[in-house]
């Protein structure tokens, strides 16, 4: 059984091209229906910045590391990584955290 601690918390910002926020909004969307059914997801959500309607992050919750590894490399995540490039105005930021209270 795994503990709060033992929780891996992933925040990724992407900042679309304007042309492309709807498209990358969609493609999170889908990224985050299906992430929530793998094993080990606990919460994956996406959010739009209130200011600036181009930016994007998702929050995810997992169980632990090996959770977010799997998911990580899966070809789901591959393929969506692969869509990215000519979306996005900058490379994404990727950060996985854990939670230490």
């Amino acid at each position: 059984m795994t503990t709060a601690q033992d929780h891996v918390h992933v925040v990724a910002t992407l900042q679309a091209r304007p042309e492309h926020a709807a498209e990358l909004a969609a493609l999170l969307a889908e990224l985050a229906r299906t992430s929530r059914s793998q094993p080990g997801n606990l919460r994956f959500d996406v959010h739009r910045q209130s200011s600036d309607p181009n930016q994007l992050i998702t929050i995810e919750q997992w169980d632990g590391a090996p959770a977010v590894d799997a998911h990580m490399t899966s070809p789901r995540v591959g393929a969506v990584l692969g869509k990215l490039g000519p979306l996005l105005a900058v490379p994404p930021q990727i950060v996985r955290y854990t939670q230490i209270a």
